[in-house]
């Protein structure tokens, strides 16, 4: 193994300055990959303990995700993808489980939303379930007994709510209609009945019905949302898993045991694996790809800035492999301490994180993040690998050529970079043109990827080109310099002549806007588009909302309503829909609006902008769609749009129209009756209504115009761009302290060549001048190449997903190059201001 000579312990140890630019950046880049590694371990691992299923030992079913697959053979691979919905198990697979050896009995589940007949809005709600359950949730009667059919068992609270008595009657709305109940019961609800997933707190409302009649009127007719199985005494779960197993074979249930319950009653949980691995995993690929390239970079500036004392050594007689050998010493010293210290608030940025995630309702509350020791290592093997490839890139040359040589190159820059370096940064401008030319030609998820290629492609690029680039700049944009009196001139003839240095500077600023700019300007963008598109899309004069659901009969009863001319009711749900082909297939989750009222009907209230087809077909078999998914899954009207509905049912309707505002509204437009038996909820989500009064449809939920309605989707949209600004921050706060760690070690590198423009008569308001126009440079040079690289990445993109150019807010945009040329100013003249003082 090698170990640290006594020339790299002597340099760390008497010039320890020179290694903190490197420190600093190893230490940034641990903290990352530290962060993302601990959110996409805890999306691997996470689970969640079963609470509504935990009193039984063993639950039956269905797979809650779809899959595709692509490739063959050996290069076969299957994605799975969350249902937007719970897929249900036939209900009669109870009494063959309850039939399984070791099996006490088996009770088929089923959770589902009721409202009461004769109250308003969310105080209406309430969470039924089929009374059987309570062989496994402790609850139990108070008063009364159990539900048969026409009847109902009631919880204090919502025997209250309903001004209920065992006896009498209540009226209570469910996916089948409104129906008079007769009051059987009060019970106590047991501790899995007050669930995560059932009810929020001890005092919701509960309701109970016959198990008979339970399926019919959750919407699901002989289905069930699990079979719980209870074990007689003596059998262990893993022998009655394996007796129900037998029972069901040939039927969609899968068998769970242990965590694996809990999530089939938290269908969160797959959302969250996915939003996890999608930060942890690509989000984190993507920032350790940027960590690891800025850490590089500084470990070759911090060897470069030595090549003096190098060819010193090469002079004196060092041979070859002792430099070589020094400079990895140095970074087995630096690095691993480095990355020990940077994992530690890599903990706390991923819990962190991780909270804010749960918070917005994106992790269940019973996920716990999840630290090993894997994380933490790969930070420190990460650190340790690109210090030393990137030390041995920078000391390659350095340490092969002759003693003499060395010492004239030290002194002077060299003007060409490597023909390999060149060579590959051609490459990769020539490949951004073409990712840029192909995101152009495409749309939606196709047009999203492209671009992530073009903005990768083009900071590679910039890096590789740097010293040329820099050279460039400096020409150009020295230009101004030239007539800012002697400060300025000599601000341009460094730039010019220190060009690799100025790349060196350059390089983290075009990093920070770039990535910086792509990410918030994307989201801006989409929700600009998105909130012009559901202005300019609801055409009705009144929206009725309702958190827990509009009454089952809203727009029957609306359409009623004196001066009403359309009531159109809207059911809120997704739909999967594959797209792609070859290796590019996958599974795209599209937003979904199931219609109560024909296609005529629904052109009153919503103006969807038709482009291809007729609303006036759409019905039962026959949808709508908007243009990014019919170019995506290439189809038109006509066609057969393969997709899967939210329970996972696979069906292939009709396109009868394709239109253009789908990004506000809907991305599919189907029948409402498509969706019946397919979905949790049988209430409608949203009734749009044209004519009437506000005061008639105040009875139905709360009641807005279509400007107010637009401003509260506008405010969800803002919650979801979280995670979007969120990543905006934390690379862009990387490359900014890289940036800033970047310039504080060139500044300090040139304390030399500062005090010789002292000591030749320059004054120290001159030399921090001159300072200042080079850092302005940079920084202009930064947000001019960091720009140009985002819109090379947005304008594409969002040609493709939205029809339509970025949306920039100039006063965002402003404050980003504000903070790029103060940083830069900031990070000049501090440092330059310390080492100036002992030539005061």
């Amino acid at each position: 193994m090698m170990r640290p000579n006594g020339l790299a312990r002597a340099a760390v140890r008497f010039k320890p300055a020179s290694f903190a630019g490197t420190f600093v950046a190893l230490m940034m880049s641990a903290l990352i990959v530290t962060a993302c590694g601990i959110l996409l371990e805890t999306g691997l691992r996470a689970s969640v303990p079963p609470e509504r299923y935990g009193g039984a030992q063993v639950v039956a079913a269905a797979d809650q995700y779809e899959y595709i697959v692509t490739g063959s053979g050996e290069d076969r691979e299957e994605e799975a993808v969350p249902l937007p919905d719970t897929a249900r198990v036939d209900a009669g697979l109870a009494a063959k489980a309850a039939a399984a050896p070791g099996a006490a009995t088996a009770v088929a589940d089923f959770t589902f939303p009721v409202r009461t007949g004769n109250t308003t809005h969310s105080d209406s709600s309430l969470t039924a379930h089929g009374w059987g359950s309570h062989a496994f949730t402790g609850t139990a009667l108070t008063t009364g007994s159990a539900p048969r059919e026409g009847e109902v068992v009631l919880n204090a609270p919502a025997a209250r709510a309903a001004k209920a008595t065992v006896g009498g009657t209540v009226a209570l709305q469910t996916a089948a209609g409104q129906r008079d109940f007769r009051v059987a019961g009060i019970a106590e609800a047991g501790p899995a009945d007050t669930a995560r997933n059932t009810a929020p707190d001890s005092g919701a409302a509960l309701a109970w019905f016959a198990d008979t009649e339970a399926p019919a009127l959750a919407g699901h007719p002989g289905k069930a949302d699990a079979i719980a199985v209870l074990a007689k005494d003596g059998t262990t779960p893993a022998a009655l898993a394996d007796s129900v197993k037998k029972a069901l074979a040939g039927s969609a249930a899968e068998v769970h045991t242990g965590d694996d319950r809990g999530a089939i009653e938290d269908p969160g949980l797959g959302y969250a694996k996915v939003t996890l691995f999608g930060i942890g995993g690509s989000f984190g690929g993507i920032a350790a790809v940027v960590a690891i390239f800025t850490a590089a970079g500084t470990v070759a500036l911090s060897v470069s800035q030595r090549a003096r004392e190098f060819a010193l050594l090469r002079a004196v007689g060092a041979t070859p492999r002792q430099i070589r050998r020094a400079v990895a010493s140095e970074a087995l010293l630096v690095a691993p301490l480095a990355g020990i210290i940077g994992s530690l608030p890599g903990i706390g940025l991923a819990h962190w994180w991780f909270g804010q995630l749960q918070d917005r309702g994106a992790v269940p509350e019973a996920v716990r993040v999840h630290v090993s020791g894997l994380p933490l290592l790969a930070a420190v093997a990460v650190g340790l690998l690109t210090a030393l490839g990137a030390g041995w890139m920078a000391g390659r040359r350095p340490a092969k050529i002759k003693p003499g040589q060395a010492l004239a190159e030290a002194s002077v820059e060299r003007l060409r970079p490597g023909v390999i370096r060149t060579a590959l940064g051609i490459a990769a401008l020539v490949g951004g043109a073409i990712l840029t030319g192909v995101s152009a030609h495409s749309a939606g998820d196709d047009a999203a990827g492209a671009a992530l290629g073009v903005v990768m492609l083009f900071m590679l690029a910039v890096a590789l080109l740097g010293p040329l680039v820099a050279r460039l700049c400096a020409g150009l944009f020295g230009l101004p310099l030239r007539g800012a009196g002697p400060a300025g001139q000599l601000a341009a003839a460094n730039s010019r002549t220190n060009a690799r240095r100025l790349a060196s500077a350059i390089t983290p600023i075009v990093l920070a806007m770039a990535f910086a700019s792509t990410l918030v300007f994307m989201h801006t963008s989409e929700n600009h588009v998105a909130d012009k598109q559901l202005r300019a899309g609801i055409t009705a004069d009144h929206v009725v909302t309702d958190p827990a659901g509009l009454p089952v009969d809203a727009a029957e009863r609306a359409a009623r309503t004196p001066g009403v001319d359309a009531a159109v009711g809207l059911l809120n749900t997704q739909v999967l829909v594959p797209v792609g082909s070859g290796e590019f297939k996958s599974l795209l989750g599209a937003g979904t609006q199931g219609v109560t009222g024909s296609g005529a009907e629904l052109a009153k209230v919503q103006d969807l902008d038709v482009r291809e087809g007729s609303l006036g077909r759409l019905g039962a078999d026959r949808i709508a769609v908007d243009w990014t998914l019919a170019n995506s899954a290439d189809v038109g009207v006509g066609d057969k749009l393969p997709l899967y509905l939210p329970d996972g049912t696979k069906v292939a309707p009709e396109i009868v129209a394709v239109y253009g505002r789908g990004l506000g509204l809907a991305t599919v437009t189907m029948d409402r009756a498509a969706l019946a038996g397919h979905v949790t909820s049988g209430f409608d989500s949203t009734l749009l209504v044209s004519g009437g009064s506000e005061k008639s449809l105040t009875a139905l939920g709360e009641v807005t115009d279509a400007s107010g309605y637009a401003t509260q989707q506008s405010l969800d949209a803002k919650l979801g761009a979280w995670t979007n600004n969120m990543m905006a921050a934390v690379l862009g706060g990387f490359a900014a302290i890289a940036a800033v760690n970047t310039l504080v070690m060139t500044v300090l590198d040139r304390r030399r060549e500062l005090g010789t423009l002292r000591l030749v008569g320059s004054t120290r308001r001159q030399v921090l001048q001159m300072l200042r126009w080079e850092g302005l440079l940079v920084a202009v040079v930064g947000v001019v190449l960091g720009s140009a690289i985002a819109a090379a990445t947005l304008i594409p993109m969002m040609r493709g997903t939205t029809g339509e150019l970025p949306y920039v807010p100039p006063l965002l945009y402003g404050s980003l190059v504000a903070a790029a040329g103060g940083l830069t100013l900031a990070a000049l003249t501090l440092p330059a201001r310390a080492a100036l003082r002992r030539w005061s």
